[in-house]
């Protein structure tokens, strides 16, 4: 019985996946691609994609922006609220490495710098088909996993 509900909660997860975003600093141009993925011209909640507010029901963090010191006790909490199994893409060269803010005196770096990091998306600023493919990229191989247990 346990084992038919762990499958049942995988399969939703995959096809419903709730998101929450999060911007640590960045110049918000991922961010408008973010929330460009989710208008009508590309339409995510056609693939069960939700935005979500509030990390307790996200399965999915995407990070925008590099980690500043003023940011990431904020992302440590966002992420330790998330329940199991979660997941964090980063979303943009600042996200990833730092970007053009690598060095300043108050980033930490990539997001990567303060929580694990599941699936890395580059750009400047990232395009909305590249989020798409990222996510559905991450969702696949979380579907590669159960199929092979």
């Amino acid at each position: 019985m346990k084992k038919a509900v762990e499958k049942l909660v995988t399969w939703s997860r995959m096809k419903s996946p709730w998101i929450i975003h999060f911007n640590s600093g960045a110049c918000n141009g991922c961010d408008i691609e973010v929330l460009d993925a989710l208008t009508p011209r590309y339409d995510l909640e056609r693939f069960g994609v939700q935005l979500h507010g509030t990390p307790r029901h996200a399965d999915v963090l995407v990070a925008s922006g590099p980690v500043t010191r003023q940011q990431a006790a904020r992302l440590v909490r966002i992420y330790n609220q998330m329940a199991e199994p979660k997941f964090v893409v980063a979303v943009g060269a600042c996200a990833c490495s730092g970007g053009v803010f690598d060095g300043c005196y108050s980033v930490l770096g990539g997001i990567d710098s303060v929580i694990p990091v599941s699936a890395y998306i580059p750009g400047c600023p990232v395009r909305p088909e590249a989020l798409i493919d990222g996510v559905v990229k991450l969702l696949s191989s979380l579907e590669k996993k159960e199929a092979s247990k």
